[in-house]
């Protein structure tokens, strides 16, 4: 497996795949011979201490000075490191005292391997990112790396996910039931306000508009529906019931009062018209940046922007006139 995965137009869904897990990094394998050591008088520990102290760094001990500790740390120069034939001038002291070259008993050759070794959940892992083209949800992607991970790599291999995509996979069917749960939530509340199961049924019925409106957005916009977009709907059930409890709750007053039923939509539409452009709008209006954002993250924000704007701006314009058909 080397720097790049699976070709993009394998799975046209994906795109901008990649990995920077390299297995045919070059480097440098040190073969030290054990039994030629041993004959030398050599102990394992001295020859491999040597190679790290050396090439790499090592730890002696502490001193003080100027009012401060400091840690004394060896290693070799870079001249005397900086290519494979000084490996083997390195030298190691036997148990005679005799200064042994470690060229007699070692062997290097450069081989290829991971430049870096990563774990996850205590295991050797290696990370691939990438996305979706456009018009392509996220659970769509997540579903089709899936499926191409369960057929290429070996029985000893697995695949788990992280970040954004382990929220939405171990989420599912969330998204849907907190939408139901929030539409019977509002449901029962406006029971109670009213005390009615019959007049808020005026005010449900215009959710699923708010929410037509907001996938038209969306889609216009050539976006995917994700986790932002599914929260922006969840705002919209509030900010639909907002002003549509604004024109029935003026109405049921007026109809308490012995008004006809068609004057009395019509008596709240006109009293309540102006509150509710000035309210929806303001809030409209505050979400475009949301909808514009540039920078880091701007997937994010325009994927909830839109959701809320579209929806919001549908609402706005046709539910006042089709409430009034849902409260006839």
């Amino acid at each position: 497996m080397g720097n790049d995965t699976k070709d993009d137009k394998g799975q046209p869904q994906l795109t901008g795949l990649f990995s920077a897990f390299n297995v045919n990094a070059p480097q440098l394998y040190v073969d030290v011979d054990r039994e030629a050591c041993i004959a030398q008088g050599l102990n394992l520990g001295d020859v491999f201490g040597t190679l790290q102290g050396y090439l790499g760094s090592r730890y002696v001990n502490d001193f003080s000075m100027l009012g401060r500790t400091w840690q004394v740390v060896v290693q070799a120069d870079k001249q005397y490191r900086d290519r494979p034939e000084d490996v083997k001038k390195l030298q190691v002291q036997n148990r005679d005292g005799a200064m042994v070259p470690l060229g007699s008993v070692a062997a290097v050759r450069t081989i290829g391997g991971p430049l870096m070794i990563t774990r996850y959940n205590m295991y050797p892992a290696t990370a691939i990112t990438g996305n979706v083209v456009p018009g392509v949800s996220s659970g769509e992607g997540i579903r089709v790396l899936a499926e191409v991970a369960s057929a290429e790599l070996p029985s000893t291999m697995a695949f788990e996910w992280t970040e954004l995509a382990y929220l939405e996979s171990t989420s599912g069917s969330t998204g849907l039931m907190l939408f139901g749960f929030s539409v019977v939530f509002v449901f029962l509340v406006l029971a109670a306000l009213y005390d009615s199961w019959a007049l808020l049924l005026a005010v449900i019925l215009v959710v699923p508009m708010c929410v037509l409106c907001s996938i038209a957005g969306v889609a216009f916009a050539r976006m995917d529906i994700n986790i932002f977009t599914q929260i922006g709907f969840v705002v919209l059930i509030g900010l639909a019931c907002k002003n549509a409890i604004l024109i029935v709750e003026f109405a049921k007053l007026r109809l308490d009062s012995g008004v006809d039923v068609y004057e009395s939509i019509l008596d709240a539409c006109r009293l309540r018209l102006r509150p509710i452009l000035m309210t929806s709008f303001a809030f409209i209006l505050g979400v475009v940046p949301l909808v514009v954002a540039t920078g880091a993250g701007f997937q994010m924000r325009r994927a909830l922007g839109t959701a809320v704007f579209s929806g919001m701006l549908g609402v706005t314009l046709f539910g006042i006139f089709l409430l009034r058909c849902f409260f006839w």
